[in-house]
Protein backbone atom coordinates (compact mmCIF):
# COMPACT_ATOMS: atom_id res chain seq x y z
CA UNK A 1 0.00 0.00 0.00
CA UNK A 2 1.53 3.55 -0.96
CA UNK A 3 1.99 5.70 2.32
CA UNK A 4 -0.16 8.07 1.19
CA UNK A 5 -2.99 5.67 0.09
CA UNK A 6 -4.92 5.14 3.54
CA UNK A 7 -8.12 3.65 3.40
CA UNK A 8 -10.91 5.41 5.13
CA UNK A 9 -10.73 2.39 7.72
CA UNK A 10 -8.28 3.76 9.79
CA UNK A 11 -5.99 0.91 8.23
CA UNK A 12 -2.35 2.59 8.96
CA UNK A 13 0.33 2.05 6.61
CA UNK A 14 3.19 -0.62 7.07
CA UNK A 15 5.49 2.24 7.51
CA UNK A 16 3.76 3.43 10.68
CA UNK A 17 4.10 -0.22 12.29
CA UNK A 18 7.49 -0.48 11.56
CA UNK A 19 8.13 3.18 12.98
CA UNK A 20 6.35 1.95 16.18
CA UNK A 21 8.30 -1.08 16.71
CA UNK A 22 11.72 1.15 16.34
CA UNK A 23 10.10 3.45 18.75
CA UNK A 24 8.84 0.33 21.02
CA UNK A 25 12.49 -0.34 21.30
CA UNK A 26 13.95 2.34 22.19
CA UNK A 27 11.54 3.42 24.87
CA UNK A 28 13.45 2.43 27.38
CA UNK A 29 16.87 3.88 26.46
CA UNK A 30 15.34 6.86 25.87
CA UNK A 31 13.94 7.09 30.19
CA UNK A 32 16.72 5.85 31.38
CA UNK A 33 19.00 8.35 29.08
CA UNK A 34 17.24 11.14 30.37
CA UNK A 35 18.16 12.97 26.82
CA UNK A 36 16.44 14.65 23.44
CA UNK A 37 15.20 11.67 21.61
CA UNK A 38 17.48 12.27 18.54
CA UNK A 39 17.26 8.80 16.84
CA UNK A 40 13.54 8.48 17.89
CA UNK A 41 12.68 12.13 15.81
CA UNK A 42 15.20 10.40 12.96
CA UNK A 43 13.43 7.54 12.19
CA UNK A 44 9.94 9.37 12.29
CA UNK A 45 11.24 11.49 9.94
CA UNK A 46 13.00 8.67 7.33
CA UNK A 47 9.42 6.72 7.98
CA UNK A 48 7.09 9.30 7.05
CA UNK A 49 5.23 10.75 10.50
CA UNK A 50 5.81 14.52 9.83
CA UNK A 51 4.28 13.70 6.87
CA UNK A 52 0.84 12.78 8.26
CA UNK A 53 -0.22 16.00 9.47
CA UNK A 54 0.71 17.94 6.46
CA UNK A 55 -1.63 18.78 3.18
CA UNK A 56 -0.66 17.56 0.14
CA UNK A 57 -0.02 20.61 -1.09
CA UNK A 58 3.08 21.11 1.10
CA UNK A 59 4.42 17.74 0.70
CA UNK A 60 2.51 15.74 3.72
CA UNK A 61 0.38 12.99 3.17
CA UNK A 62 -2.69 14.45 4.51
CA UNK A 63 -4.19 11.78 6.75
CA UNK A 64 -7.72 12.54 7.95
CA UNK A 65 -8.87 12.32 11.59
CA UNK A 66 -9.20 8.78 12.20
CA UNK A 67 -6.12 8.18 10.95
CA UNK A 68 -4.25 10.56 13.62
CA UNK A 69 -6.18 9.32 16.18
CA UNK A 70 -5.00 5.48 15.21
CA UNK A 71 -1.61 7.12 14.62
CA UNK A 72 -1.18 8.83 18.15
CA UNK A 73 -2.53 5.45 19.74
CA UNK A 74 0.16 3.51 17.76
CA UNK A 75 2.74 5.96 18.91
CA UNK A 76 1.96 6.83 22.76
CA UNK A 77 1.95 2.85 23.42
CA UNK A 78 5.44 2.66 22.10
CA UNK A 79 7.32 5.51 22.95
CA UNK A 80 5.08 8.42 25.24
CA UNK A 81 8.12 10.31 25.15
CA UNK A 82 8.40 10.78 21.21
CA UNK A 83 4.45 10.38 21.23
CA UNK A 84 4.53 13.74 23.12
CA UNK A 85 7.39 15.49 21.49
CA UNK A 86 5.05 14.51 18.41
CA UNK A 87 1.79 16.35 19.72
CA UNK A 88 3.92 19.98 20.54
CA UNK A 89 5.47 19.63 16.95
CA UNK A 90 2.15 18.82 15.22
CA UNK A 91 0.27 21.72 17.45
CA UNK A 92 2.80 23.98 16.39
CA UNK A 93 1.91 22.87 12.65
CA UNK A 94 -1.83 23.61 13.59
CA UNK A 95 -0.94 27.21 13.82
CA UNK A 96 0.92 27.62 11.26
CA UNK A 97 -1.74 26.06 8.80
CA UNK A 98 -4.11 28.03 10.52
CA UNK A 99 -2.25 31.06 9.54
CA UNK A 100 -2.70 33.84 6.56
CA UNK A 101 0.69 33.89 6.18
CA UNK A 102 0.87 32.16 2.95
CA UNK A 103 4.94 33.05 2.19
CA UNK A 104 5.73 31.58 5.69
CA UNK A 105 3.74 28.43 4.93
CA UNK A 106 5.26 27.97 1.90
CA UNK A 107 8.44 27.85 3.21
CA UNK A 108 8.26 25.81 6.36
CA UNK A 109 5.61 23.50 5.64
CA UNK A 110 7.96 21.22 3.05
CA UNK A 111 10.80 21.11 5.60
CA UNK A 112 8.70 20.91 8.40
CA UNK A 113 6.59 17.16 6.51
CA UNK A 114 10.26 15.69 5.61
CA UNK A 115 11.52 16.21 9.23
CA UNK A 116 14.27 18.75 7.62
CA UNK A 117 13.21 21.44 10.08
CA UNK A 118 11.99 20.80 13.70
CA UNK A 119 8.88 23.15 15.20
CA UNK A 120 7.41 23.05 18.54
CA UNK A 121 5.48 25.52 20.63
CA UNK A 122 4.91 27.94 23.19
CA UNK A 123 1.52 29.41 24.23
CA UNK A 124 0.78 28.10 27.86
CA UNK A 125 1.44 31.16 29.09
CA UNK A 126 -2.29 33.02 26.71
CA UNK A 127 -4.18 29.99 28.38
CA UNK A 128 -3.00 29.94 32.35
CA UNK A 129 -3.10 32.03 35.06
CA UNK A 130 -0.08 33.67 33.69
CA UNK A 131 -2.61 35.56 30.88
CA UNK A 132 -3.88 37.81 34.28
CA UNK A 133 -0.85 39.10 35.34
CA UNK A 134 -0.32 42.92 35.40
CA UNK A 135 2.83 42.44 33.20
CA UNK A 136 2.74 39.60 30.86
CA UNK A 137 5.16 36.50 30.89
CA UNK A 138 5.77 37.90 27.59
CA UNK A 139 5.55 41.17 26.13
CA UNK A 140 5.20 42.22 22.63
CA UNK A 141 5.82 46.18 21.48
CA UNK A 142 4.87 46.98 17.87
CA UNK A 143 6.97 49.68 16.47
CA UNK A 144 6.24 51.62 13.43
CA UNK A 145 7.39 49.43 10.55
CA UNK A 146 5.50 46.36 11.66
CA UNK A 147 8.23 44.57 13.53
CA UNK A 148 8.23 43.30 16.91
CA UNK A 149 10.49 43.27 20.05
CA UNK A 150 9.61 40.14 22.24
CA UNK A 151 10.69 40.36 26.02
CA UNK A 152 9.67 37.99 28.49
CA UNK A 153 9.07 34.19 28.81
CA UNK A 154 7.65 31.36 27.43
CA UNK A 155 7.41 28.70 30.33
CA UNK A 156 6.75 25.10 29.86
CA UNK A 157 8.38 24.66 25.91
CA UNK A 158 9.08 20.73 24.70
CA UNK A 159 11.99 20.29 22.60
CA UNK A 160 13.49 23.98 22.13
CA UNK A 161 16.85 22.60 22.10
CA UNK A 162 16.40 21.11 19.01
CA UNK A 163 14.14 23.12 17.55
CA UNK A 164 14.54 25.66 14.50
CA UNK A 165 10.95 27.35 14.82
CA UNK A 166 9.13 27.85 18.06
CA UNK A 167 5.78 29.16 17.67
CA UNK A 168 5.26 31.67 20.92
CA UNK A 169 2.76 34.15 22.27
CA UNK A 170 2.95 37.46 23.16
CA UNK A 171 0.98 40.24 24.20
CA UNK A 172 1.15 44.14 23.22
CA UNK A 173 0.54 46.18 26.12
CA UNK A 174 -3.01 46.94 24.96
CA UNK A 175 -3.66 43.64 25.52
CA UNK A 176 -3.65 42.71 22.06
CA UNK A 177 -1.85 39.13 21.27
CA UNK A 178 0.10 37.85 18.54
CA UNK A 179 1.60 34.36 17.55
CA UNK A 180 4.81 34.27 15.69
CA UNK A 181 7.49 31.91 14.33
CA UNK A 182 10.42 32.86 15.83
CA UNK A 183 13.55 31.44 14.85
CA UNK A 184 15.63 29.62 17.88
CA UNK A 185 19.16 31.41 16.23
CA UNK A 186 17.63 34.84 16.83
CA UNK A 187 19.66 37.28 18.95
CA UNK A 188 18.38 37.42 22.03
CA UNK A 189 16.52 33.45 22.18
CA UNK A 190 18.14 31.41 25.18
CA UNK A 191 16.59 28.03 25.55
CA UNK A 192 16.96 25.93 28.53
CA UNK A 193 18.04 22.42 28.17
CA UNK A 194 15.28 20.61 29.75
CA UNK A 195 14.11 20.20 33.06
CA UNK A 196 14.49 17.43 35.33
CA UNK A 197 10.87 15.85 35.30
CA UNK A 198 9.21 12.70 37.02
CA UNK A 199 8.94 11.19 33.82
CA UNK A 200 9.16 12.22 29.96
CA UNK A 201 12.50 14.35 30.95
CA UNK A 202 13.78 13.37 27.91
CA UNK A 203 11.26 15.78 26.21
CA UNK A 204 13.72 18.44 27.31
CA UNK A 205 10.64 20.66 28.39
CA UNK A 206 11.95 24.03 29.58
CA UNK A 207 11.64 27.92 29.82
CA UNK A 208 12.63 30.13 26.61
CA UNK A 209 14.27 33.26 27.45
CA UNK A 210 13.44 36.50 24.63
CA UNK A 211 15.35 39.95 25.53
CA UNK A 212 14.01 42.25 23.04
CA UNK A 213 13.47 39.91 20.23
CA UNK A 214 13.10 41.02 16.81
CA UNK A 215 10.23 39.69 14.71
CA UNK A 216 9.97 40.64 11.42
CA UNK A 217 6.87 41.23 9.70
CA UNK A 218 6.80 38.00 7.38
CA UNK A 219 7.46 35.81 10.67
CA UNK A 220 3.77 37.27 12.50
CA UNK A 221 1.42 34.11 12.01
CA UNK A 222 -1.51 35.52 13.55
CA UNK A 223 -2.34 39.12 14.99
CA UNK A 224 -2.49 41.53 16.87
CA UNK A 225 -5.57 40.45 18.06
CA UNK A 226 -7.44 40.49 21.69
CA UNK A 227 -7.58 36.46 22.38
CA UNK A 228 -5.04 35.34 19.51
CA UNK A 229 -5.96 31.49 20.92
CA UNK A 230 -9.59 31.68 20.13
CA UNK A 231 -8.50 31.71 16.11
CA UNK A 232 -8.69 28.29 14.39
CA UNK A 233 -6.19 26.11 14.97
CA UNK A 234 -6.74 24.42 11.45
CA UNK A 235 -9.62 21.67 12.63
CA UNK A 236 -7.97 18.91 14.15
CA UNK A 237 -7.88 16.81 17.82
CA UNK A 238 -5.79 19.05 19.46
CA UNK A 239 -8.17 18.99 22.62
CA UNK A 240 -8.22 15.29 22.55
CA UNK A 241 -4.26 14.73 22.04
CA UNK A 242 -3.44 14.81 25.89
CA UNK A 243 -6.63 11.82 26.38
CA UNK A 244 -5.20 9.85 23.38
CA UNK A 245 -2.29 9.71 24.62
CA UNK A 246 -3.42 8.48 27.94
CA UNK A 247 -5.45 5.73 26.56
CA UNK A 248 -2.18 4.63 24.66
CA UNK A 249 -0.29 4.23 27.43
CA UNK A 250 -3.46 2.32 29.08
CA UNK A 251 -3.37 0.16 25.87
CA UNK A 252 0.21 -0.43 26.78
CA UNK A 253 -0.17 -1.48 30.28
CA UNK A 254 -3.61 -3.62 29.58
CA UNK A 255 -1.36 -5.50 26.89
CA UNK A 256 1.36 -6.13 29.73
CA UNK A 257 -1.51 -7.53 32.23
CA UNK A 258 -2.69 -9.38 29.16
CA UNK A 259 0.44 -10.96 28.88
CA UNK A 260 1.30 -11.73 32.26
CA UNK A 261 -2.66 -13.46 32.61
CA UNK A 262 -1.35 -15.90 29.76
CA UNK A 263 0.52 -17.57 32.90
CA UNK A 264 -1.40 -16.96 35.95
CA UNK A 265 -5.01 -17.15 36.41
CA UNK A 266 -5.23 -14.80 39.26
CA UNK A 267 -4.44 -11.74 36.99
CA UNK A 268 -7.51 -13.02 34.32
CA UNK A 269 -10.57 -10.98 35.99
CA UNK A 270 -7.89 -8.01 35.86
CA UNK A 271 -6.83 -8.21 33.27
CA UNK A 272 -10.12 -8.57 31.02
CA UNK A 273 -12.14 -5.68 33.32
CA UNK A 274 -9.19 -3.18 32.04
CA UNK A 275 -9.67 -4.63 28.77
CA UNK A 276 -13.05 -3.77 28.89
CA UNK A 277 -12.72 -0.58 30.03
CA UNK A 278 -10.08 0.52 27.82
CA UNK A 279 -11.68 -0.19 24.73
CA UNK A 280 -14.75 1.47 26.24
CA UNK A 281 -13.07 4.46 26.15
CA UNK A 282 -11.32 4.07 22.94
CA UNK A 283 -14.74 4.22 21.57
CA UNK A 284 -15.57 7.29 23.27
CA UNK A 285 -12.13 8.92 21.80
CA UNK A 286 -13.32 7.68 18.03
CA UNK A 287 -16.86 9.16 18.39
CA UNK A 288 -15.55 12.53 19.96
CA UNK A 289 -13.24 12.54 16.74
CA UNK A 290 -15.40 11.77 14.46
CA UNK A 291 -17.89 14.42 15.26
CA UNK A 292 -19.96 12.06 17.77
CA UNK A 293 -20.56 13.93 20.97
CA UNK A 294 -21.40 10.83 23.28
CA UNK A 295 -19.57 12.74 26.22
CA UNK A 296 -17.83 16.02 27.08
CA UNK A 297 -14.24 16.29 26.32
CA UNK A 298 -13.38 16.94 29.36
CA UNK A 299 -15.60 13.88 30.69
CA UNK A 300 -12.99 11.60 28.57
CA UNK A 301 -10.06 13.12 30.10
CA UNK A 302 -11.22 12.60 33.85
CA UNK A 303 -11.94 9.15 32.71
CA UNK A 304 -8.39 8.55 30.84
CA UNK A 305 -6.98 9.89 33.83
CA UNK A 306 -8.48 7.21 36.28
CA UNK A 307 -8.42 4.65 33.66
CA UNK A 308 -4.25 5.13 32.97
CA UNK A 309 -3.61 5.54 36.59
CA UNK A 310 -5.39 2.63 37.40
CA UNK A 311 -3.97 0.45 34.18
CA UNK A 312 -0.35 1.24 34.94
CA UNK A 313 -0.60 0.95 38.89
CA UNK A 314 -1.65 -2.48 38.58
CA UNK A 315 0.91 -3.30 35.33
CA UNK A 316 3.16 -2.94 38.07
CA UNK A 317 1.65 -4.77 40.65
CA UNK A 318 1.57 -7.68 38.36
CA UNK A 319 5.51 -7.01 37.55
CA UNK A 320 5.70 -7.65 41.46
CA UNK A 321 9.48 -6.53 42.35
CA UNK A 322 10.89 -6.37 38.85
CA UNK A 323 8.30 -3.73 38.16
CA UNK A 324 10.28 -1.56 41.03
CA UNK A 325 13.91 -1.76 39.35
CA UNK A 326 14.98 1.17 36.99
CA UNK A 327 14.35 0.40 33.82
CA UNK A 328 11.50 -2.22 34.03
CA UNK A 329 8.85 -0.93 31.45
CA UNK A 330 6.23 -1.01 34.13
CA UNK A 331 7.88 1.18 36.67
CA UNK A 332 7.84 3.73 33.33
CA UNK A 333 4.58 3.48 32.67
CA UNK A 334 3.81 4.32 36.42
CA UNK A 335 5.51 7.41 36.35
CA UNK A 336 4.26 8.26 32.92
CA UNK A 337 0.79 8.23 33.79
CA UNK A 338 0.96 11.24 36.72
CA UNK A 339 2.30 13.22 33.89
CA UNK A 340 -1.31 13.34 33.15
CA UNK A 341 -1.92 14.52 36.50
CA UNK A 342 -0.71 17.97 35.68
CA UNK A 343 -0.03 18.15 31.90
CA UNK A 344 -2.97 20.85 30.08
CA UNK A 345 -5.36 19.79 33.00
CA UNK A 346 -7.98 21.60 33.24
CA UNK A 347 -9.22 22.58 36.72
CA UNK A 348 -12.59 20.54 36.89
CA UNK A 349 -10.99 17.80 36.03
CA UNK A 350 -7.80 18.41 38.71
CA UNK A 351 -10.93 18.60 41.36
CA UNK A 352 -12.56 15.60 40.23
CA UNK A 353 -9.76 13.43 39.96
CA UNK A 354 -9.00 14.91 43.79
CA UNK A 355 -12.11 14.04 44.81
CA UNK A 356 -11.80 10.10 43.24
CA UNK A 357 -8.07 9.99 45.26
CA UNK A 358 -9.64 11.05 48.11
CA UNK A 359 -12.56 8.89 47.51
CA UNK A 360 -15.09 11.46 47.70
CA UNK A 361 -17.59 10.44 45.07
Amino acid sequence: MENSDISEQTLLPDSAYELCDRLRAGASGVDLSRTWPSEQIRSCAELGLFRWFIPEAYGGWQWNESQILEGYLELSQSCLTTAFVVTQWHAACRRILASENQTLKERLLPQLASGEKFVTVGISHLTTSRQHLAKPALAAELLADGRLLLDGYSPWVTSACAADTIVVGATLADGRQVLVALPTDRVGVQVGPGQSLLALTASCTDQVTLQQVEILPEEILAGPIENVMALGTGGGTGGLQTSTLAVGLTLAAVDFICQQAEQRDELLPVAEKLASDTEALRIVLRDLTEGRQSIAPGELRQRANSLVLRATQAALSAAKGAGFVSGHVTGRMAREALFFLVWSCPQPVVSANLCELAQLQ
